[in-house]
């Protein structure tokens, strides 16, 4: 079998930040997932939001895959090796008439996108301020530097079945408008570069959190323009703190390195998250244990809620009463 043909996943951390209980739920799904149908796992480092990103934390993440007892094939692959593919996708993007400078400001969008529908406040619907008229191939990206490009996204419904969030219809056009492809610098955004990375390493299914769910329509967009054949997609519910927010800092600990660091068996955190994606008992597990028992039917469809009692039971194996 040709390394095509192999069904593939990638882990794909951002070292943006330290790894909390909801990376690693995710990451666990995920490769359970392989290691029960094996897939190839791949591991990238998604490091191209460089303000972003912190001096070590790539090296942080992979220390707490590690500890969790992930393992993946190949060697660890980095975004900002992808430069020249980026450079190769805007040019076709470019040709044919799909892409227009932008250089509207987060400030003036959200100014005329205020009575609009829109995913969420970090997701303006973008009104089409610089969208040319006619539609007409351009030269090269320094036709108009120091803008921002964007993407010509049509007025329907994308459709597509996820292997956990079920059958979706999505208007993007509606909900954020065109969307970026490069930053005002130049650099790819998220949704191309995603894009390209998962056709380099020959993905054929993404598995990733839930909050992700509305870029699935913009990348399925991208892979028809760039005519790649898009992957299957799992998204799994979210992790949330108790005020039913993504985890996150705001929400205190949870980080995986402070776990390990006051003497948190693996086996705690692997035992919580098995019982998070569905197991009846909350007891320390093995990793093998958690992939022997995982069954996507017992995965819970709705957000997760860690309450802080859960925090003690890590902590001291005790679940606290009263």
């Amino acid at each position: 079998m040709s390394l095509a043909a192999v069904p593939t996943t990638r882990l794909a951390p951002s070292p943006t930040g330290a790894l909390h209980l909801g990376n690693a739920r995710t990451f666990l799904v995920n490769w359970a997932l392989a290691r029960q149908a094996g897939w190839r796992v791949v591991l990238r480092i998604d490091d191209l939001d460089s303000p972003r990103v912190k001096p070590g934390a790539d090296s942080q993440a992979i220390k707490m895959l590690r500890w969790l007892g992930l393992d993946w094939d190949g060697p660890v692959a980095y975004e900002t090796s992808n430069f020249v593919h980026y450079a190769a996708a805007w040019q076709k993007l470019a040709a044919g008439g799909w892409l227009y400078p932008c250089g509207c400001t987060r400030s003036q969008i959200a100014a005329a996108a205020m009575s609009a529908p829109h995913l969420d406040e970090h997701e303006l619907r973008y009104p089409g301020t610089c969208r040319p008229t006619a539609q007409a191939p351009v030269a090269n990206s320094n036709a108009a530097a120091g803008a921002a490009w964007r993407i010509r996204v049509p007025d329907r419904l994308f459709l597509f079945e996820d292997q956990i969030a079920g059958r979706q219809e999505w208007n993007i056009q509606q909900l954020v408008g065109d969307f970026l492809v490069t930053n005002k610098q130049g650099v790819a955004a998220y949704q191309l570069a995603v894009v390209v990375d998962d056709w380099l390493q020959g993905v054929t299914d993404v598995v990733r959190g839930s909050d992700l769910l509305g870029s699935t329509p913009r990348q399925l967009w991208l892979h028809e323009l760039l005519e790649l054949p898009p992957p299957r997609y799992w998204h799994v519910p979210l992790l949330v703190g108790p005020d039913g927010q993504r985890l996150a800092k705001r929400h205190g600990g949870f980080r995986l390195e402070e776990y390990r660091e006051q003497g948190v068996p693996v086996e705690r955190i692997i035992g919580l998250i098995a019982w998070w994606c569905g197991r009846r008992e909350l007891e320390p597990l093995r990793l093998e244990e958690f992939v022997a028992g995982f069954s996507l039917s017992l995965l819970p469809r709705v957000p997760i809620v860690f309450q802080p009692e859960l925090h003690t039971w890590l902590l001291t194996g005790v679940m606290p009463t009263g």
